[in-house]
């Protein structure tokens, strides 16, 4: 499954759906988040079980601010539209992995 953008005006309709949702806060400019990306996309591709997004706080300041995103990568893990767990920086596979596996 790919990873689909998410932006203010499509990100209440995107997660009221049921399940568990990743959604991955994070900047072009920001080396960690350049090192998150292949493992979030990576979780997309094998995951069918989630479903991932990004938001890129360049562009989606009005998300950043909602979700008090102050530093990223930042993951945001949502079940069934509700927000359930926030992780700040750098996770391996096996970490988060290990966070689902726990919601």
């Amino acid at each position: 499954m790919a990873v689909t953008e998410l932006t203010s005006s499509n990100f209440e309709e995107t997660l009221k759906g049921n399940g568990l949702a990743l959604v991955d806060f994070w900047a072009e400019w920001c080396g960690p988040c350049q090192m998150q990306g292949p493992v979030v996309d990576e979780l997309a591709d094998e995951r069918t079980d989630i479903n991932v997004y990004k938001v890129n706080v360049d562009k989606e300041s009005e998300l950043a601010v909602r979700f008090q995103v102050t530093n990223i990568p930042s993951l945001i893990f949502f079940k069934n539209g509700q927000m359930t767990k926030k992780v700040i920086g750098f996770h391996s596979r096996e970490e988060l992995e290990e966070i689902m596996s726990a919601l």
